[in-house]
């Protein structure tokens, strides 16, 4: 098999000829770089691309952006106020320091300001970009387009506190906000499946299950997010679903939205997931990714401890419906990448 083939096998919870070793995107390496050429060589990566073109406000909301010292001001002007947003940039992060809703009162002020969906040109770069980024890496990993579902929409547009807030004081201008947030998303989303996108990656649950717990996670992104990858089915499309945190028990919701695949299932401290208790539940309803840290494992402990670990989890979870892989974190480095690369060759030797 190919990396494409063994991970496309997988993620519809079969069988491959044995259990791809799957990186999460390349972390902190250089996309230029020999490291990078031999993990797309060595490894059955995964990768992101495309983008979600603003679909949530569309292209009718006047702004004005402004560069202040370290800060990005952007001022978007509606029909009943101003909304601002202010992005800080340091050495070491970029983070939004001012949201622009900061109660029901501007949230109902945005969802009644102008729209119109994304602008042809901006829908066309972002395909472009994954069809690019598709046709570089052939059959030597899968290629996936970055979405967020309609739960990141409040969750981009409210602070941490206030978004939480809303959901107390307010949830039916919150349901409210997913409601249109999720009409806007699957127009845009049938307009890329019409291009050609055929695999996505689905970010957002764990606003919920982190910070609102079961009842939002059902109603904020187990009903909306199952008309989502209910269309991408409909045209044939990967549903690929990315939720960090403590996992199980939302496992049940997961399997009912209907997904292909999940990550990053992480194992404790950092989350809650036993493999091997998932795969009973889950009875092949999802295929599972993970769970090995980037950061704390992969990019911290030597080769032989790696290979043990990774032994360990496939025996867990394989061997069909699982890849081997990381926790997304993005961030990983070359110590990790070498270690995906030896668990690589690892599994492969044992075939």
């Amino acid at each position: 098999m190919t990396s494409r083939e063994r991970l496309l096998c997988a993620f519809y919870r079969g069988t491959p000829d044995r259990v791809p070793v799957s990186p999460q995107h390349f972390g902190r390496i250089p996309l230029d770089s020999s490291l990078a050429a031999e993990l797309v060589r060595e490894t059955d990566i995964t990768v992101y691309a495309g983008w979600a073109c603003d679909c949530f406000i569309g292209s009718a909301l006047p702004k004005e952006v402004e560069t202040i010292g370290n800060a990005v001001r952007t001022v978007y002007h509606t029909p009943h106020g101003d909304l601002t947003r202010v992005v800080t940039h340091t050495p070491v992060t970029t983070a939004c320091t001012e949201f622009p809703c900061k109660s029901a009162e501007d949230v109902l002020i945005l969802l009644h300001s102008p729209y119109e969906p994304p602008a042809e040109e901006a829908v066309r770069e972002a395909v472009r970009h994954f069809i690019q980024m598709k046709d570089w890496l052939g059959d030597e990993g899968i290629v996936l387009f970055q979405l967020p579902d309609a739960i990141c929409f409040p969750a981009e547009w409210l602070s941490p506190e206030h978004f939480c807030l809303l959901w107390a004081d307010a949830p039916d201008v919150m349901e409210e906000m997913i409601r249109v947030g999720n009409e806007r998303l699957l127009a845009f989303v049938e307009r890329v499946l019409r291009a050609g996108v055929d695999a996505f990656r689905i970010v957002g649950g764990e606003y919920a299950s982190t910070q609102l717990g079961p009842i939002a996670y059902d109603r904020l992104v187990r009903q909306p997010d199952k008309q989502l990858v209910a269309l991408i089915h409909e045209y044939g499309a990967l549903a690929y679903f990315h939720n960090h945190g403590p996992i199980m028990r939302y496992l049940e919701a997961i399997a009912d939205i209907g997904v292909d695949a999940l990550d990053p299932l992480e194992a404790p401290p950092w989350g809650d997931c036993d493999l091997r208790q998932a795969k009973s539940t889950l009875q092949g309803r999802v295929c599972l990714v993970g769970n090995l840290d980037d950061m704390e494992v992969l990019n911290q402990r030597d080769t032989e401890e790696i290979l043990a670990i990774g032994e360990k989890l496939i025996e867990k979870a394989g061997p069909d419906g699982f890849v081997l892989s990381g926790t997304a974190s993005g961030t990983y480095g070359e110590h990790a990448a070498r270690n995906f690369i030896a668990l690589a060759r690892y599994v492969r030797g044992r075939m």
